[in-house]
């Protein structure tokens, strides 16, 4: 008796499957239903298609305008949905979520201006759709052929290149391809978009073919996934027999081999009714070990699916309210999207497309309905609680956005888990508000963690204090009298201004706040202004740091030796009045005396009798003291005409 396998792979992907069904649905609520192109490459299933009423369009003219159209599992080009859209018709897009990503890719690479090479067999539909979503593509069928185009000149090295592959394309081929564009090109981006489907398969095959003294490849003879299926089978198997149905079914030849072993294998578009048939004109002695025959297998679910069980899947459709995915069952499987994150700044747009692998948790199954209920939300939680007990076991930092305040602290999301920081850990000022740190990412660390209660608490404060430490390790490790800084106002006091200068507290005195007198630090500086600062003095020893705010540069008597020498006239403000004179502003900071006896052209018992406070003045500038940083003015000379030294 022979032992039959039948490869778990064989007959129709997921992408195929739902080609078909979205035919048979479109045929069932209106009639004619126009496809453009054939929707898969298997005759026979596109007869028994058209049998529903299901008509295949081989150009656009044959295509009525308005008319219903479901667009083939291959793909087309951008401009087959321009020009049906400019007809009227309504498109039904059954494109196979793994190619359609192919097209995304190809259009967003080609719009930043690289070329675009596609691995597979020219005057492919896929291939032809794939071309048709970029300005120009080159198409290379072989290695030979791809390091060909570089010895000729075709591409050099430093073009920028993008490549993509068929999605039925050969492993081994994609494999060989990829070494020599690396080899070849300096600026190349590669994609592999080989169907994880199509590796399985022909994984499988290669598996099978390799431990059977006879292989049987069933498909249409169009169908590049079988003719894949077919060469790598005949590369490992003495006897292989390709057929596309029944008919060519060849029991008499099989069984005269007198193999022990048959391994059967099916194209993705080969469906599951011809392999029926197949799998009934095989006589008894050919029953799988199982007991169980190859139609019966091929019928069954792949799996059955319970509450609470983790899957995985493929996403098919996303829509406003839910996110499609295939699970390889029966059922429809749907993600609400609610259920994707807890991330309130999630992107669906950007996280999830079709073609996506996904894993979720099972919410609900409804078998009367037959659908599925997915979380995956729920599989990030799951997730996240092993990588928040790791981050405390390691005492690692976790990131993760500040979703809310409340009266105790405030709650963070990180990895799909809700971590709650209280008000003493946040980092926050005891006076400050909590509420700036809402929508905001924030760095901390996990301090308690209870799985049962499902509550982690975190400290972004104790990430902050150990930031500070190492950063005040640095500054002292490098700081020196002269360093400048900068840093920012802590605290004030009534001698001074404590300024954080990246770690490190130093001390402002208010001698060195401004050149001239003031009462409080407050006004020259503000809590929370950021300053440039300088140091003027260290204690190792006590870990102190004496810092200058005020600059050489704006030093007052700088400034008015700059401008003025004696003999020169200045425009004076007066400010106040002694018994020997008044005191006038030359600059701001510089304060100069007009002795009584140089208030006038005559005697005067007291400088209010000709000036005012406040009253601006012309002034002759006849001494300049630079050890005591003291001028004398006189207004006498400039009335007279007289030097003060000829008096």
């Amino acid at each position: 008796m022979s032992r039959v396998q039948v490869a778990k792979t064989a007959g129709f992907c997921f992408g195929v499957r739902r080609a078909v069904d979205m035919a048979e649905q479109l045929a069932r609520q209106q009639q004619p239903v126009y496809c453009y192109g054939e929707i898969i490459h298997n005759t026979h299933e596109i007869r028994r298609l058209e049998g529903l009423g299901m008509r295949t369009a081989h150009t656009l003219d044959e295509i009525p305008d308005g008319a219903p159209v479901l667009i083939r599992a291959h793909g087309v080009p951008r401009t087959v949905y321009e020009t049906l859209a400019q007809k009227g018709c309504t498109v039904s897009d059954a494109t196979c979520p793994f190619v359609s990503k192919i097209h995304r890719i190809v259009a967003k690479e080609y719009a930043q201006g690289r070329k675009i090479i596609i691995l597979g067999s020219p005057g492919h539909p896929e291939v032809v759709g794939i071309a048709g979503w970029c300005g120009h593509a080159a198409v290379f069928q072989s290695p030979d052929q791809l390091d060909a185009a570089f010895s000729q000149g075709i591409f050099t090295a430093d073009d920028p290149l993008s490549v993509v592959g068929q999605t039925t394309l050969n492993r081994a081929v994609w494999d060989i391809s990829v070494k020599i564009l690396k080899k070849r090109c300096t600026n190349c981006k590669i994609f592999d978009t080989i169907c994880n489907a199509t590796d399985e398969r022909q994984a499988e095959a290669r598996l099978l073919a390799g431990k059977s003294g006879c292989m049987i490849v069933i498909g249409d003879k169009q169908s590049s996934n079988t003719k894949r299926l077919y060469e790598i089978s005949k590369t490992l198997c003495p006897y292989v027999f390709y057929i596309e149905d029944a008919t060519e079914w060849k029991a008499d030849e099989i069984t005269r081999l007198g193999s022990p072993t048959i391994g059967i294998t099916a194209g993705a578009s080969t469906p599951a009714w011809i392999i029926k048939e197949v799998s009934d004109m095989m006589s008894e002695e050919m029953k799988v070990e199982t007991g169980e025959d190859f139609a019966a297998m091929l019928e069954e679910s792949l799996k059955s699916i319970k509450n609470g069980e983790k899957v995985t899947g493929t996403v098919i459709a996303i829509s406003p309210k839910d996110v499609q995915v295939d699970l390889g069952t029966k059922q429809t499987a749907y993600i609400p999207i609610e259920e994707l994150s807890d991330d309130p700044s999630y992107n669906v747009e950007e996280n999830i497309h079709p073609g996506d692998e996904i894993e979720a948790v099972v919410v609900r199954v409804n078998d009367g309905e037959g659908l599925i209920s997915l979380s995956k939300k729920r599989v990030d939680q799951l997730k996240g609680w092993e990588m928040i007990e790791a981050a405390k076991e390691e005492h690692t930092i976790v990131e993760g956005i500040i979703t809310e305040e409340n009266r105790g602290g405030v709650v963070a999301s990180a990895f799909g888990v809700r971590v709650f920081i209280p008000a003493s850990q946040t980092g926050v000022p005891k006076d400050d508000s909590m509420s700036k740190l809402v929508k905001t990412k924030q760095s901390f660390y996990i301090t308690e963690i209870n799985r049962q209660r499902k509550r982690v608490v975190g400290s972004i404060r104790a990430v902050l204090q150990e930031a500070r430490k190492a950063a005040a390790e640095k500054i002292w490790e490098t700081i020196e009298v002269g360093n400048e800084y900068e840093g920012t106002v802590k605290s004030l006091t009534s001698y001074g201004a404590f300024v954080d200068i990246g770690g490190v507290d130093g001390m402002i005195h208010i001698s060195e706040l401004s050149w001239g007198r003031i009462k409080h630090p407050s006004e020259v500086v503000s809590i929370g202004d950021q300053v440039k600062v300088y140091v003027i003095g260290l204690d190792r020893e006590n870990r102190k740091i004496s810092l200058g705010y005020k600059r050489e540069e704006d030093n007052p008597w700088n400034i008015f030796t700059s401008q003025y020498s004696v003999g020169d006239t200045a425009k004076v403000k007066i400010l106040k009045f002694m018994p020997f004179g008044a005191f006038a502003e030359i600059v701001p900071g510089v304060d100069g005396l007009i002795h009584i006896s140089q208030i006038a052209d005559h005697r005067i018992a007291k400088a209010d009798e000709t000036l005012s406070i406040g009253e601006e003045v012309d002034a002759k500038i006849i001494d300049i003291n630079e050890e005591k940083k003291k001028v004398s003015l006189s207004i006498r000379a400039l009335l007279t005409g007289e030097d003060e030294d000829e008096e």
